[in-house]
C-alpha cells in the first residue's frame, strides 16, 4: 500500500479509508454498496485529510493523525458524499465538505477525551495520555480552523451556515453533557436533548449539505437533514447499549467504559427510573460518588436487564432508525438511496 510522507515527519497510507472499516469484521453486507459507491470519492477525501492535517509544526499532524490514522468509522463524511450522490450533485465541493465534516468530528473526539479524562479511544492510548491536555485540545482547535477554511473554499454560504451553526450546537450539547454529569436525577427528554445536540447534530448537518450543494428544494434539505439527525440518535442509542452489552472490538473502547467514566445514559435513566431504591442507591454510589468496587458492572448490567433499560434504549433506536428511513421516501429509487437505507439497518445491528 503506497504511502504519503507528511510534515512533521510522520508517513500514513495514502489510501486510508477508502474502504471504510465500519465495524472490525469484515464484509458487512449492510454497508457493502455504500462502500462500492463512496469509494472513489472517499478516495479524494482522504487525500484532502492528509494535506490539511500537514503543518510546520511537528506536534499538530502527529496529534491529528494519532486518531485520524486509527480507524474511525468515517461515516459522518460518507453522508456528505451519499447525499449528494443521491441528489445528482455533479461538483467536487462535496469533497472538501466532507472533508470538513470528519475534521469537526475528529476535533469533538479530541475535546471529548479531554472533558472525560478518557484514557483510551478507538482501541488506542488517547492523544492526551501522549501529549498531554493542553496540546490535544488545541490540535482539536486547529482541525476546527482548518474545517472551516475547506468550507469557506467550497464557496457555498448555505453549506457553511448549517457547518457552522452545527459547531454551535455540538459544544452547546458537551456543555450540557458536562452540567448533567453524574446525575442520577436526568431524564429521558434531558439525555436526549444532550445526543441530539452533542451527536445527531453533526449527522444532520453532513447529511443536509449534500442536496445544498444540488440546490435542491427545501423539502428535499430538510430530508436528509431529517434522515441524518434520526440516524445520529439511532447510532448513538445503540452505542449505549452496546457499551454495557457488546464487545470492545466493536466500541473501539473497553465494554463499560461509560459505567466506569461516571456517564448517564439511556441504560442507566431507564434502569434508574425503573429500579427499586436499593438499586437506585446502587447508582448513586457508582455513578454520582465514582465508588465502583470489583462486581459492580456486572451488577449494573443485571439491573437493566432487568427492568430491560439495554432492551429498550435498542428499541427506542429502532424508532429513530424507521424514522430515518422514513425521511427518505421523498426521493425515487436508486443505488444511493438503497445504501443510506442499508446504513440505518447496520447501525441498528451492531446490538446483535
Amino acid at each position: 500500500m503506497a504511502l504519503l510522507s507528511v510534515r512533521g515527519g510522520l508517513r500514513l497510507e495514502s489510501e486510508l479509508g477508502v474502504v471504510i472499516p465500519l465495524e472490525e469484521a469484515a464484509g458487512e453486507g449492510r454497508i457493502e454498496a455504500l462502500n462500492r459507491l463512496a469509494a472513489p470519492d472517499m478516495e479524494r477525501v482522504n487525500q484532502v485529510i492528509l494535506s490539511h492535517a500537514a503543518s510546520h509544526v511537528s506536534m499538530i499532524p502527529e496529534i491529528a493523525n494519532h486518531l485520524i490514522a486509527s480507524g474511525g468509522k468515517r461515516l459522518r463524511p460518507m453522508l456528505t458524499l451519499a447525499t449528494a450522490g443521491l441528489c445528482g450533485y455533479p461538483g467536487a465541493g462535496h469533497i472538501k465538505l466532507a472533508a470538513a465534516v470528519e475534521f469537526m468530528h475528529t476535533a469533538t473526539l479530541l475535546h471529548d477525551d479531554v472533558v472525560d479524562e478518557s484514557n483510551m479511544r478507538r482501541g488506542k492510548l488517547a492523544a492526551r495520555m501522549l501529549w498531554g491536555n493542553e496540546a490535544t485540545v488545541l490540535v482539536g482547535d486547529f482541525l476546527l480552523g482548518q474545517a472551516f477554511k475547506m468550507m469557506v473554499e467550497v464557496g457555498s454560504l448555505a453549506a457553511l451556515e448549517v457547518l457552522s451553526s452545527a459547531a454551535a450546537v455540538i459544544a452547546e450539547g458537551e456543555v450540557m453533557q458536562l452540567a448533567a454529569a453524574k446525575d442520577t436525577q436526568t431524564s429521558e427528554d434531558d439525555y436526549l436533548a444532550v445526543i441530539r445536540a452533542k451527536t445527531a447534530a453533526l449527522f444532520g448537518a453532513a447529511s443536509e449539505v449534500g442536496p445544498i450543494l444540488a440546490g435542491r428544494s427545501k423539502a428535499e434539505m430538510a430530508a436528509c437533514r431529517g434522515y441524518g439527525l434520526n440516524l445520529g440518535i439511532a447510532f448513538q442509542l445503540i452505542d449505549d447499549a452496546l457499551d454495557y452489552g457488546g464487545k470492545s472490538a466493536k466500541l473501539g473502547k473497553n465494554v463499560g467504559d461509560d459505567f466506569r467514566e461516571g456517564k448517564i445514559t439511556l441504560p442507566v435513566v431507564l434502569s434508574f427510573r425503573r429500579g427499586t431504591e436499593s438499586e437506585r442507591a446502587f447508582w448513586r454510589r457508582t455513578l454520582e460518588d465514582g465508588e465502583i468496587n470489583e462486581g459492580d458492572l456486572e451488577a449494573a448490567i443485571t439491573i437493566m436487564h432487568k427492568h430491560r433499560g439495554l432492551e429498550d434504549t435498542v428499541e427506542r433506536a429502532r424508532h429513530y432508525g424507521a424514522m430515518a428511513h422514513d425521511a427518505l421516501e421523498l426521493f425515487p429509487a436508486s443505488p444511493w438511496k438503497a445504501a443510506l437505507k442499508d446504513v440505518v439497518d447496520f447501525c441498528i445491528e451492531r446490538a446483535h
